[in-house]
């Protein structure tokens, strides 16, 4: 459990920077296209839940090494030992992978993916459950679960996908696993936006700061009714809504942004 300010955390499996109010975290074994471990899962999740108290934090960057996102679960350090669990081994991974996409919803921080290269199986699920991706013309995202003999069903997949690229194209994904480029990406609404290679990083990096100077608290409650919402009727939207604005109307940015416009000036929000 990470207990102090992000920006103070030294991360051991993942790379972690603080610069201002954007957090980047960086998949970072390139020299194998970045899998995760178990070791990485639990940081990462630890990560994003110590998010919900940090204050300095306002948006997130995750991103991998080496020209590749992520090339998912490390096949010798945690396939190969997953064949040796019984069910109840075998739940508590299923478990703590699912652990990490609900604290990436659960954080009140927007997420921006860039995402270049290999971005495959877990890889894959976190730019999926990330807020907005960026990605390259290079990029392939593959849910490869399939692949492995297993279902699509993976980390919130069957939720996600469909609400970000529709039914009929999640479906076709997930039963193929066959890759998803980055042109037909963008096209079908995966990704935001799709630049260079070598301008993707930075690329999310304007964005997030873009979003960090926004209104802190407005922006978690966006986030939050985002994900709320999809199980809510229009008119429980509407109502839920009314109680979200109100709220976001009780805080000093709201009065920030009032007195800024009356004096024909660019609001600075702070969080609050």
């Amino acid at each position: 459990m990470i207990t102090g300010p992000l920006a103070d955390y030294a991360a051991q499996h993942v790379k972690l920077e603080v610069a201002g109010h954007v957090a980047t975290l960086t998949l970072n074994r390139p020299e194998r296209k970045n899998p995760l471990t178990f070791d990485s899962y639990a940081e990462l999740t630890a990560i994003f839940r110590a998010a919900l108290r940090d204050e300095q934090v306002r948006a997130f960057v995750v991103t991998g090494a080496g020209g590749n996102f992520c090339s998912g679960g490390d096949v010798h350090e945690i396939i190969g030992p997953l064949l040796d669990r019984d069910t109840r081994g075998l739940m508590a991974f299923t478990a703590m992978t699912g652990d990490l996409v609900k604290a990436m919803r659960a954080c009140p921080q927007p997420i921006i993916a860039a995402v270049d290269g290999i971005c495959a199986g877990a890889g894959a699920i976190i730019a999926m459950a990330s807020d907005l991706r960026l990605g390259t013309a290079r990029t392939k995202v593959a849910f490869l679960f399939n692949r492995v003999g297993l279902a699509g069903c993976d980390m919130g997949a069957c939720a996600i996908l469909p609400r970000l690229i529709g039914q009929g194209r999640a479906s076709e994904l997930l039963y193929l696993g066959r890759p998803l480029g980055g042109d037909e990406g963008l096209t079908w609404g995966f990704f935001n936006e799709l630049h260079a290679p070598e301008a993707v990083q930075d690329a999310a990096a304007e964005m997030a700061r873009s979003i960090a100077e926004g209104p802190a608290f407005a922006h978690a409650m966006t986030k939050r009714m985002l994900a709320m919402e999809w199980a809510m009727s229009i008119e429980q939207a509407i109502e839920a809504e009314a109680v979200a604005q109100a709220l976001c109307m009780t805080t000093q940015d709201f009065r920030r942004a009032f007195d800024a416009f009356v004096a024909k000036q660019r609001p600075v929000f702070k969080g609050n």
